[in-house]
Parts: C-alpha cells; structure tokens; sequence
C-alpha cells in the first residue's frame, strides 16, 4: 500500500470543507509523547467539532489516499499518537468533541464524545449519583476517545474491568469516512460480531472513535482504605484471596509497592508522606467500596486481624478519614513520577496470571541481578496481575551509564512473560513501540487475523499507520 502526500490542492480541499479554523499547523506539543522516545511529523493538525467533521476530513484523506493519525490527550506512552513517516500524515484530533451528549441514571449510562476528559466523565457521574470507576493517573488530561482506542485499565480494573468493560455502544468513523452509528445502551445485543469490542484496543487502525456509550455503576457509599506491610509477593497474593472473601468481592483495589518505590520517593518527592516510620520491602495498598450497610471498616479490620496471626500481614494501618485515604493513594499515585525523576533503563507493563505474580517477580530479580548494577522497581495492580517492572541502574549511576543493557533488559523481562503466558502490553496497547514483541510473541494465527482485519477494513492503509500492524 502507497500513502500518498497532503499536496496543496488536499490541503486546500480540507479547508474549503471544513468550517474556519479547523486546519491549522500542528504545533509542536501534538509531535512528541510523554517520554520522548518518538518525535512526530504532521502535514496539518485537524480539529473537528462532531462526528460529521470528522467523516468529511477522513472521506477526503480516503480519496487521496493521505494517511490519519488520531490524536486524543497526547498521554499514551507506546507512541501511537505520533508517527515519523513519510510522506507526513494528517494529525487528527478529537479535543474539540467535548460534549457529554445524555446521562440516564435509570439505565445507568452516560453518552459522551471521544474528546471528553475523563476527570469530566466521573464528576458528570458524580452529580447524577453514579460512578463512573475508570481512574488512571492521566485522568486530568486524558480522553476518553483515546482511553478506548488503548483499551485503558488502571487502578480499579480488580472490581470493574477495563475501559472495553465500562462501554456498551461505540461511534466511529471508518476509513472510508462512513460513520457507524453504535450507541446503543444495552446489555444485551447478539446481533452479529461484536464491533464496538473490536474497534476497541485497535488504537486508531481501524477507525476513529467519535463517542461512547459508557456503563455507570452504583456510587459506594462507604470507602475502606488499608496500608497494610506484607513479607512478600506471595503474602500478597494469599491476602488478596482473604479480602475478596471476607469483602464479598466489593474489593476494588489492591496495589502492590515495593520497597524501591518508597526509596525513590524519599529521594526525590520527601513532601509524599509515607505510611510506615520503617520503609517496609513490600506493601499492599487495598480499597474496597459498599453501602452504607456493608460495615467495611468492621469487616476489613477482622479480616486483617486474622491475617496477621497467620503472618500473612506484619502491619496495617486503616484510613479514619478522607485525608488518611488520600495520604495512602498519593504514595502510590506519585511512585510514577518519582521513577522518572530518577530515569529508568527500561520500563515494563506486563501481565501475567495473578498465580504467577510472586514467582515471575522473584525470577526476574534474580536474572537482572545478574545483567549488572541494576535494581527492579515493581509495583502495580498486583489484583489483576498487572506489574509496572521497570528496571534502573544501581544507586549511584546515572542512566546513561547503562543504555546499552536496555535491549538485553527488555528481551530478558518479555521472554520471561511469555514463558510465564502473560503479555507484553497489560494496560497501554500496541502503538509503535511494540509492533516487534508482538510480532515475536503472538499466536501466528492471531497476526495473521489481525492482518486480515486490518486489510479488509481499511484497505489503503490510511488508518494509524504502523501501528499494531507493521507498514
């Protein structure tokens, strides 16, 4: 497939289409990610108001055959919002789509557009007493369009799904520029495949999603909040077994932290105040949500109670209040931040099945021990197997001093999550960063449906490109 260029007369079409002020230069804050491992090109930056704008721009890059980048809130950290490929892609983005189109508590359901962001979504649930449970550390700058296009997970994946469980219709349009028009609120629809799981995950390769239908949930009344020391990795997963059943699966979340992660915090965040006087080698952050009957905080204390006779616990403290929970959840939100402050050699978000967790940890510590002066920082949703495993150098080194060990790193943690039957992409897609991992480790009969789908739904390749399916 031969994309062609946005020549003069494209551009000037795109203009003439589209009302004043929807084409402009794409500034450069719309040509980098978060990392800065990618740096992008774009021949224009598109901003459509609606679902219709968006069809005119994609009818016309369909007939000329110019390639479409999809741009949400820019916070995707696999590159596929940004793309150096020649001839320059159009930059599409959906931040102009803002409207929060209906809210029906009865249904429990909320009909949104791709630009919404997602602090916006949850206070919109918020003032009709629902809850929309999708929480990432993102979620001030984020988008909702985008959330779906990675199929999102974040800290409450444990009780609520990822984004692809929290949206029952989808709007989008096609490579073509048609528009499918799926925003049904329903549980129930068995009328042929399943499109909107489809077109979800697919990070924009197969169309633009322009709006959703997403699932609202009841809003706890009740919140229980512990801190809780573990002796290790397999204490966690043992004590994530117990809280499930003495909580009646009301569970939502359940973080694991490593003792790394506080020493990276005390060296450069000390105003994150940390839980334990004694930096613990492992914590268990838990949350659980209910009504105003469920006596969380009664059943939660029990239950620590007794693992701790058990040893499973070495101590537990309990928020009394919204600040206390708040203090516990900033430790683990800023853990991000802190790693970057001190500047991996190579990061990781993998899965592996929750059985596993414990032994892929420990194996990987030992088979990076012996690549060099490196140290492992784990943490993350330990509820749903998913481990942000980033590797640094030694205390004293400088990144830099260890660049060349970040292929060997990668390869040794992606093979170790494949002999342990995980993946290499837990929470945050594809993009262009991994294309080769899933080339090497996917199902051969699963790249070759993916291909197919790609090729029969967007023929000219203008989707995307180099995204998920290699160009």
């Amino acid at each position: 497939m031969t994309l062609s260029a946005a020549t003069p007369e494209f551009i000037e079409k795109l203009m003439t289409a589209l009302p004043d002020g929807t084409i402009s230069e794409a500034p450069a804050g719309y040509l980098s990610e978060p990392r800065d491992l990618y740096q992008g090109t774009a021949a224009c930056l598109v901003r459509p108001r609606n679902v219709e704008e968006v069809s005119i721009a994609v009818k016309l890059c369909y007939e000329y055959g110019v390639s479409i980048i999809p741009y949400a809130g820019g916070t995707g950290l696999v590159g596929g919002q940004v793309a150096d490929i020649d001839p320059a892609p159009i930059l599409l983005s959906v931040e102009r789509m803002t409207a929060i189109r209906a809210v029906d508590p009865d249904n429990n359901t909320m009909t949104v557009d791709a630009g919404v962001i997602l602090t916006d979504i949850q206070d919109a649930a918020d003032q009709a007493d629902r809850l929309f449970p999708l929480s990432l550390a993102a979620e001030g700058s984020c988008r909702i369009g985008g959330n779906l296009a990675t199929n999102a997970g974040g800290v409450q994946v444990l009780r609520y799904g990822n984004t692809r469980d929290l949206c029952l219709g989808l709007e989008a349009v096609m490579p073509d520029g048609s528009i499918y028009r799926g925003l049904k609120g329903l549980r129930k629809d068995n009328t042929g495949y399943d499109l909107r799981n489809l077109l979800i995950g697919s990070e924009g390769s197969l169309g633009i999603i322009t709006g959703a239908t997403l699932k609202l949930h009841a809003k706890p009344a009740k919140m229980a909040t512990a801190m809780t020391v573990v002796p290790s990795p397999e204490a966690a997963v043992k004590l994530l077994q117990v809280m499930q059943s003495a909580l009646d699966g009301l569970v939502s979340g359940f973080e694991l932290i490593h003792g790394t992660s506080l020493e990276f915090l005390a060296d450069k965040l000390p105003d994150v105040r940390q839980p334990f006087a004694d930096r613990p080698d492992w914590m268990v952050l838990i949350e659980a949500g209910g009504g105003e009957d469920a006596r969380l905080d009664e059943r939660m204390l029990s239950a620590l109670e007794g693992v701790i006779e058990d040893g499973l616990v070495e101590d537990v403290l309990i928020a009394q209040n919204m600040q206390q929970r708040q203090d516990f959840w900033s430790v683990r939100e800023h853990i991000p931040l802190a790693n970057r402050a001190v500047g991996a050699v190579s990061s990781h978000d993998i899965s592996v099945p929750v059985s596993a967790v414990p032994e892929f940890i420990q194996t990987g510590f030992d088979a990076i021990a012996e690549l060099g002066d490196l140290r492992v920082n784990c943490f993350g949703h330990v509820g749903d197997g998913n481990l942000h495993y980033n590797v640094f150098p030694a205390a004293g080194l400088d990144r830099n001093d260890m660049l060349d060990k970040r292929v060997a790193i990668k390869k040794l943690i992606h093979d170790l999550v494949h002999q342990f039957d995980g993946s290499v992409s837990a929470e945050h897609g594809i993009g262009r960063l991994k294309v080769a991992d899933l080339e090497t480790y996917s199902d051969p009969t699963k790249l070759a449906m993916i291909k197919a789908i790609k090729t029969a739904l967007d023929p000219k390749g203008i989707m995307n490109p180099g995204v998920i399916v290699r160009t």
